[in-house]
């Protein structure tokens, strides 16, 4: 089965904790702190794979996470930084946030690898946090939390032209005929459930990617049958070209079916529905031409060149009619001159996923403020204190959670000290 789209969660790692420890040396009764550095958890990152083409592999596994950085150790010790994961994917290849369906990111054009989910930082060793005031600190700041989201791959194949049509109509025999592609043909009703791409070399003229897309039935704009699949596939095609039964072979009718998969492009996606097309009337060698009825190519033309969509009889069985159609293809796609359509990010894991809303209590203790809970220790362990911006952050994120209100209300004063785990600092308005 082919596989076009998956759904899996994808964490990266925690940041290893600062340690606490003090030296201890012969004749050096009182000892700085020598805590190390926790290392940096492991980023998620997904990388283009020339070799695949489908999202099979994460139809088996659906989770995935990075290691943890380690923890800091004595002596100064930095923890080692954990190794990243790296996810293979097709190029075309779109990660979407499962819950709201905003892009990610797009693996395609040169977006060739990105890191998805980065990994939390190590925590500092209380060797940072010795003052003048505190020489002999016993906190160590907590790793970065780990980052976990549930994405959606979905595969938008990549072509300049698409072949769309309802099933038997011969799309895969003419892109077996025109490009190196071997699609497996056959007279399946369910239709071909692959993409299959190749590429057309023309003489004297610039070649193309073609794309023989899972064939469309009516309702596919709802969902029913293919549907779905079949129309993600178009969004990234500049053109393209209708094969239709001109010979009826099947009792159904080529300016019908025309007609209609023009409706469901247009329900789906009126701007798809908006680019260049062309329709190769196939299977000419199959008319029957009794003298009396309108001959079916014609009807074609009648109805479909005054809207601008020019109609190529061909034939994929014995090739009439097809050079003609792919110099034309050729020519129209170099007047287009339309940069691959490649879809915007909508969403930032790294904005998105920080999450304050933890709880935390504010207590008074003699003549100490203690503000404490997970909040904190999480604030503490992505803040860097040491710069302003980071400060900054620091004293925004006291007010918009309420605790300097808290503290207001406890009747605390200008020069009172507050204590948050390992950190004091005095209180000023």
């Amino acid at each position: 089965m082919f596989a076009d789209r998956a759904t899996i969660s994808i964490r990266s790692g925690k940041g290893g904790d600062g340690h606490v420890s003090f030296r201890r040396e012969l004749y050096v009764p009182n000892g700085g702190p020598d805590g190390g550095d926790g290392g940096r958890g492991g980023d998620v990152i997904f990388e283009v794979d020339e070799g695949l083409n489908t999202l099979q592999d994460y139809r088996h596994r659906r989770k995935y996470a990075a290691k943890d950085g380690e923890p800091g150790g004595k002596k100064r010790c930095h923890g080692k930084d954990a190794d990243d994961i790296v996810l293979k994917v097709p190029e075309g290849t779109v990660i979407k946030e499962a819950e709201s369906g905003k892009v990610i990111a797009d693996m395609s054009g040169d977006n060739r690898r990105q890191v998805i989910l980065k990994g939390g930082k190590g925590g500092l060793g209380n060797q940072h946090f010795a003052t003048a005031t505190m020489q002999i600190p016993k906190y160590a700041q907590p790793g970065q939390p780990a980052k976990e989201l549930m994405v959606k791959l979905e595969l938008k194949v990549i072509a300049d032209v698409g072949l769309v049509g309802f099933p038997n109509v011969g799309k895969s025999t003419l892109l077996s005929r025109v490009t190196n592609a071997q699609p497996k043909i056959a007279n399946y009703h369910f239709t071909t459930l692959n993409p299959n791409l190749g590429v057309v070399d023309l003489e004297g003229a610039n070649g193309f990617v073609i794309a023989d897309i899972p064939g469309l039935i009516e309702g596919a704009s709802e969902g029913i049958g293919l549907g779905h699949e079949f129309l993600r596939h178009i969004e990234r095609t500049k053109m393209m070209i209708h094969v239709v039964d001109a010979a009826g072979s099947e009792g159904r009718d080529p300016v019908d079916d025309i007609h209609k998969i023009n409706a469901e492009l247009h329900a789906y996606n009126a701007e798809i529905a908006s680019r260049p097309q062309v329709i190769a009337a196939n299977k000419i060698d199959l008319i029957y031409d009794d003298g009396e009825s309108e001959n079916p190519v014609e009807r074609l033309k009648k109805e479909f060149e005054p809207q601008g969509i020019k109609v190529f009889p061909i034939s994929g069985v014995t090739g009439a009619g097809i050079k003609e159609l792919l110099y034309y293809v050729s020519t129209e796609i170099e007047k287009l001159d339309v940069a691959p359509i490649i879809f915007e990010p909508e969403y930032f894991p790294d904005e998105e996923l920080i999450n304050l809303d933890l709880p935390y209590t504010v207590e008074k203790e003699d003549d100490m403020y203690i503000v404490e809970g997970p909040k904190i220790e999480k604030m503490l362990g992505y803040t860097n204190l040491d710069s302003e911006k980071g400060f900054a952050f620091f004293q925004k994120f006291l007010k918009d959670t309420g605790i300097l209100e808290q503290l207001e209300e406890l009747g605390i004063e200008e020069g009172d000290t507050v204590k948050m785990y390992g950190l004091q600092f005095d209180y000023y308005k």
